[in-house]
C-alpha cells in the first residue's frame, strides 16, 4: 500500500527543519519550533500539516519579517551545506505568501532562492494575485535565468489554474501577460521547463481554446522536434474536444468516409480487471488519411449520471479503401483520481475529434 501522501511531512523532517534554522540563527528555540509543528500532527493531512509548521514558524522566528526572512535564506542549502530543502519548504513557502507581501521584491526574491531546493510555484502566487503588474515584471526577467529552476518558477508559478495552488482569476480571464514568459522559454535546453510551457498553455486553453490554438500555429512553422513536442502537449484539451484547428495544426483534418465498427470483448467488468474492446476502421475515400483515434470512457458518478474521461490511443495513416484492425485493454483498477461506482459505462471512440463509434459495458465491484 502507498505511503499517505500525508507523511512526506513529518515529525522527523520538523527536527531537521529545526537543526537548519538553529545553524542560521543560534538564538532560535527549535525545541519549541519542534513542539509545536509537531502538536498532533497525525490526525492531519498533507496541507494542513503544512500550515500547522508555517504557524509555529511564525511563532518563533523573529517578528520582524525581513529578519525572519534573512534566516530562512540563510538556512537553505548552500556550498555543500546541507539545510532547507525538499517538502520541508512547503511550509515556508506558506510563510512567506503569508506575512510577506508588504515586502513584494524581498519576498520574490526568497522565493526564487529557493525554488532551485523545492519548487516556489505555490508561495509565488498571492504576490501575482495581489499586484500582477509588479509580480510579472520582475518574474518575466527570470526567463534568462542561468538555473533552470528559476526558469521553470517563471512559467510554473504564472499558471492560470495551477493544480494543488490558489487559482489566479486575473490570468484565467486574461492570459495574454504571460504569453511573452511562455514564448521566451518555448525552445528551454530543459524538457523540465519545456513540460511547465506545455502544462500552462493546456490551462489556458480551458478558457481560451482559439487563443491557444493561434499561438500553437504562429509558433509551430519550423519547429524542432522538442518544440513540436511541447505544441502538442500543449494542445492535448483541444485535441481531445476534437478542436478544428488544433487538429489542422498537426495535420489532421475532418475525416471523410471512415467507417469506425467497436466490438466489446468484455460486456461485463470486475472491478481489477482490464475492459478489452477492439476497433475496424475503413477508408471509404479515394485518398488516403492521417487519423487520431482516441477514446472516452464515461464513468457512472454517485448520483448516476455519467462523465467522460478521453484518453489517447493510436495515430495511424490509413490508405484509400484500406481496413485497419487496433485492439486495447484498459485497465479498470484503484486510482487516487477517481472513484469508481457499478452499473452500465460507455465507451466511446473517436477519429479526427468525432465520435465514430460506441458500445456499452457492466462494472461490477465484487
Amino acid at each position: 500500500m502507498a505511503e499517505p501522501l500525508k507523511n512526506l511531512l513529518h515529525p522527523g523532517l520538523v527536527k531537521e527543519m529545526a537543526t537548519h534554522i538553529s545553524r542560521a540563527a543560534p538564538d532560535f528555540d527549535g525545541g519549541r519550533f519542534t513542539g509545536l509543528a509537531t502538536a498532533g500532527m497525525d490526525a492531519l493531512e498533507l496541507m494542513q500539516r503544512a500550515d500547522r509548521i508555517r504557524q509555529a514558524l511564525a511563532q518563533t522566528l523573529p517578528a520582524d519579517y525581513p529578519a525572519a526572512a534573512d534566516i530562512l535564506r540563510r538556512a537553505l542549502p548552500a556550498e555543500g551545506r546541507p539545510g532547507l530543502s525538499g517538502w520541508a519548504l512547503l511550509p515556508v513557502n506558506q510563510f512567506v505568501s503569508e506575512y510577506g507581501l508588504a515586502h513584494f521584491d524581498l519576498s520574490l526574491a526568497l522565493l526564487k532562492a529557493l525554488t532551485p531546493h523545492f519548487t516556489a510555484e505555490f508561495g509565488i502566487r498571492r504576490f501575482i494575485h495581489a499586484d500582477e503588474d509588479r509580480a510579472l515584471a520582475e518574474i518575466s526577467g527570470w526567463v534568462t535565468d542561468p538555473n533552470h529552476h528559476a526558469r521553470r518558477l517563471a512559467s510554473e508559478g504564472t499558471r492560470p489554474r495551477l493544480p494543488w495552488a490558489m487559482r489566479l482569476p486575473g490570468l484565467v480571464r486574461n492570459p495574454h501577460p504571460i504569453l511573452p514568459i511562455l514564448v521566451a522559454l518555448l525552445d528551454d535546453p530543459e524538457d523540465y521547463v519545456r513540460r511547465s510551457v506545455a502544462n500552462s498553455l493546456n490551462d489556458i486553453a480551458k478558457d481560451h481554446p482559439a487563443l491557444v490554438a493561434d499561438f500553437v500555429e504562429r509558433h509551430i512553422e519550423g519547429a524542432s522536434p522538442a518544440r513540436r513536442q511541447l505544441l502538442r502537449h500543449a494542445s492535448r484539451t483541444l485535441l481531445k474536444k476534437g478542436n478544428a484547428k488544433a487538429l489542422a495544426n498537426f495535420g489532421f483534418a475532418a475525416a471523410r468516409g471512415i467507417e469506425a465498427t467497436l466490438a466489446v470483448s468484455t460486456p461485463v467488468v470486475v472491478f481489477g480487471d482490464k475492459l478489452g474492446f477492439a476497433i475496424d476502421v475503413t477508408n471509404g475515400d479515394t485518398a488516403p488519411q492521417r487519423l487520431m483515434i482516441d477514446y472516452a470512457i464515461h464513468h457512472v458518478k454517485a448520483n448516476g449520471t455519467l462523465a467522460p474521461k478521453v484518453f489517447k490511443w493510436k495515430q495511424l495513416d490509413l490508405p484509400a479503401g484500406a481496413r485497419q484492425t487496433i485492439i486495447r485493454d484498459h485497465a479498470i483498477r484503484a486510482i487516487t483520481t477517481r472513484v469508481y461506482y457499478p452499473g452500465t459505462h460507455r465507451i466511446e471512440v473517436l477519429i479526427n475529434g468525432a465520435i465514430s463509434a460506441s458500445a456499452d459495458f457492466d462494472l461490477r465491484m465484487e
